[in-house]
């Protein structure tokens, strides 16, 4: 055996090395070569780094002139997050199966009729369950399906006096127990996956105990800040959607609308507020502003009643008549009179600093409105708007013009509309896996009870979370 320590040479063959001498010339061709090496990689780098990074949201949107992310004149959500198409199932849990829903959608004993409760703010609550219903994503199957509807026209029903708020409340509590001791659905997912519609400013609140029975349930409402009156706000930004308000059907029918929009040399005013005064600050400023600049801003003193309250026409007859259409806070932050004005061709400006506006992966609002701090309600302001150019304001109002289908509420086979956008949200909601505190799984991916007993096999009632 040879000794390690062994001096004599061993011979690599082939792989036996023999040292070249270093020349000048050698040493400048690798000079030259690290250098060019280093400057061919930043070039790369640089190259595939543009080509390869995903760019911002805001920046895609920017791309469009429109405001809005367009594939051949259809609205696209980005596939980030929402995936390339639509494939989402929903259970529309039908009126006779849950006791209370009834009184929910037609008030004590039927007073209210359905189609009492398609106008106005809360026809949304209407309208939203209507075209669910004859949507190709139902499913009338409840163990494929990715969420659960939950019907109800409680803003409608409180309105024309079908319940009270302490009916609404007692009537809400008997459903949700009865979602939550009949149906399994519910307790598997602590209600993550059943939706709630509440259209109005108050929101959620319209059921006094939501934050017990289906705060972690998916909430649809136009209202992402309801403090004015209450302790907290019952919007959650993660788990609910913001839905647009429900404008007049006549004003955003196909064809041609009830009040056509005016050029804008034909407009009388800079800028109009009309709405009633409800004790808001904001509200208050405009009317007294409207006061010093009769000849920039109209500020009718609309009443809610009698012979002197608009009708339809001639409120929509004033709204077109000025470049620029206020929108400031009232009860709550958000306000029918944004999404109103772009039916009529008026630029909104946004006087309410909580407001939360729907798609905002979608759309770019500040391409097509304004959003002025409410606490500079003033001269200012109208020298603000003043200073804009005509042609600034048309682009606004051409850009406004192609993203408003997404405020109309028509049927998910349109190529743009607001139940569209509000199904690609849900989408973005919806699990493959459910849990809840109510629910444990094992070793063979069975679903399971705290007593062991196995998902298919729950049976009402059963105790509540």
């Amino acid at each position: 055996m040879a000794s390690l320590s062994s001096s004599k040479p061993r011979n690599f063959g082939a792989y036996s090395y023999s040292a070249t001498p270093c020349t000048r010339t050698h040493q400048i061709g690798a000079l030259f070569l690290v250098v060019s090496t280093f400057f061919v990689t930043r070039i790369l780098d640089q190259y595939f780094s543009e080509s390869n990074s995903v760019t911002p949201a805001t920046n895609l949107h920017r791309t469009s002139s429109s405001g809005i992310t367009m594939d051949n004149g259809i609205p696209q959500w980005p596939e980030r997050g929402y995936g390339s198409h639509l494939s989402l199932k929903i259970y529309v849990y039908d009126e006779n199966e849950i006791d209370g829903l009834k009184e929910l959608m037609y008030g004590r004993d039927g007073i209210v009729k359905t189609a009492a409760c398609l106008k106005g703010q809360w026809g949304s609550q209407v309208k939203i369950h209507k075209l669910l219903m004859e949507s190709k994503f139902r499913t009338s199957k409840k163990e494929e399906a990715d969420l659960f509807f939950v019907p109800a026209y409680v803003k409608c029903v409180r309105m024309l006096g079908g319940l009270n708020d302490k009916e609404i409340n007692q009537t809400y509590v008997k459903v949700n127990h009865i979602v939550l001791s009949q149906m399994p659905y519910f307790r598997r997912s602590g209600g993550r996956d059943h939706i709630f519609v509440f259209p109005s400013g108050a929101g959620a609140h319209l059921f006094r105990s939501w934050s017990t029975f289906i705060n972690r349930s998916i909430i649809l409402t136009p209202e992402g800040d309801r403090t004015d009156k209450k302790d907290t706000t019952a919007f959650n930004t993660w788990k609910d959607i913001i839905i647009p308000g429900n404008v007049d059907d006549a004003m955003t029918k196909n064809g041609q609308p009830d009040v056509q929009p005016l050029p804008l040399s034909k407009r009388k005013y800079l800028a109009n507020y009309l709405g009633r005064a409800q004790g808001k600050a904001g509200r208050l400023k405009l009317i007294d502003l409207s006061k010093q600049y009769p000849d920039k801003l109209e500020c009718p003193d609309l009443k809610f009643r009698g012979t002197e309250k608009f009708g339809r026409t001639t409120y929509f007859e004033h709204l077109r008549n000025a470049k620029f259409c206020l929108a400031p806070r009232g009860e709550s932050s958000w306000t029918l009179r944004f999404y109103e004005s772009f039916f009529v061709e008026c630029v909104p400006v946004l006087l309410s600093d909580h407001s939360e506006l729907p798609f905002q992966n979608v759309i770019d609002y500040a391409q097509v409105s304004i959003k002025w701090p409410s606490y500079r309600i003033g001269p200012e302001l109208l020298d603000y708007l003043a200073s804009i150019p005509d042609r600034d304001i048309e682009g606004m109002i051409a850009r406004g013009r192609k993203i408003r289908c997404l405020f109309v509420y028509g049927p998910d086979s349109a190529p743009c509309s607001a139940v569209k956008g509000i199904l690609w949200e849900l989408q973005r909601k919806a699990r493959h896996f459910q849990q809840s505190t109510e629910t444990f799984w094992l070793h063979n991916g069975s679903v399971v009870n705290r007593e062991l007993v196995h998902f298919s096999s729950w049976r009402p009632p059963m105790p509540l979370p």
